[in-house]
């Protein structure tokens, strides 16, 4: 039988004993005041994200990709981060790739006994082709899920960068990683569901890893996304409000600018900055690896 006793996602919280007789607004304020201490808990490992940022963003230059692995609600959070990338930074669906225990169908209904699968994580490692230059980052709230462990396992034998993010320490899959994110929420309001507090963490640590190397990447100039999409009328409009930001033109200039550069942000950017047609700032920007600053200079 597995000892889940000393895992702290898994143990009571002294706060919430009497959660079935509290009001509405003092679950809000219970649940409220502990998700305060899982934002502080990511601040103690900031150091740890920072390095898993380097890595994921050394592999975007290497031309890896991403790999986000974990099952039920780890799992989900890690398709979650990978889906929104290509909206938000212009990449391919094939660079940030979210693999869930049990696949596609497990994101909206569980999968049974896909978790404690020791083979099933390195065959859907294999079956994107992991290589070298790719990062693995392995997500469990208990650091324990055998999908991930064995994956992290097969992913190092590979030979490229991995990450473990759980929400204990000391934890399997960071004893398995090269590098082991650990915050520690502590306990949930409602014992074991870690969908809570360590949902949270999980997601604050991917919002971090995800844009920290796409930002990296030159997917941004200033604090702009200027690699969105425009694939509905919202993000057709945030398109022009980027480059009016970035450029302090006119809206009327900045759709003429960005009706020459193709729909591309950071090419009417480039053009209206510098005065320019859009092959010189196709130009610039490829030479600049695609960093907008660089293009400037």
């Amino acid at each position: 039988m597995i000892d889940l006793t000393r895992l702290s996602t898994e143990t009571r919280n002294p706060q919430t004993m009497d959660l079935d007789q509290m009001t509405p607004l003092q679950i809000a304020t219970a649940m409220n005041r502990e998700d305060a201490k899982a934002v502080a808990s990511v601040t103690e490992v900031l150091p740890q994200i920072a390095k898993a940022i380097e890595w994921a963003a050394e592999a975007l230059r290497c031309g890896g990709r991403i790999v986000y692995m974990g099952a039920g609600t780890s799992g989900r959070l890690g398709v979650l981060d990978a889906v929104e990338c290509p909206p938000t930074f212009g990449v391919s669906p094939d660079l940030v790739i979210g693999l869930i225990a049990g696949g596609e169908r497990a994101f909206a209904k569980a999968v049974e006994g896909a978790e404690d699968s020791h083979t099933m994580g390195t065959d859907d490692l294999k079956d994107i082709g992991l290589s070298k230059n790719d990062i693995v980052i392995g997500l469990a709230a208990s650091g324990r899920t055998p999908y991930v462990v064995y994956a992290l396992r097969y992913a190092r034998a590979v030979g490229c960068r991995t990450v473990a993010i759980a929400c204990n320490r000391e934890s399997e899959i960071g004893a398995e990683a090269e590098l082991a994110i650990e915050p520690v929420p502590g306990p949930e309001v409602l014992t074991g569901s870690t969908r809570l507090k360590a949902g949270t963490v999980q997601k604050l640590i991917l919002n971090m890893i995800s844009t920290g190397s796409m930002v990296g990447a030159g997917k941004a100039y200033q604090n702009l996304m200027v690699d969105v999409q425009q694939t509905n009328e919202k993000l057709v409009v945030r398109a022009q409000n980027i480059v009016m930001q970035a450029t302090e033109c006119t809206r009327a200039e900045a759709k003429e600018a960005l009706a020459q550069a193709g729909g591309y942000v950071k090419v009417a950017v480039v053009m209206v900055l510098l005065g320019c047609n859009a092959d010189d700032a196709r130009a610039r920007l490829a030479k600049a690896k695609g960093h907008v600053r660089a293009a400037l200079a």
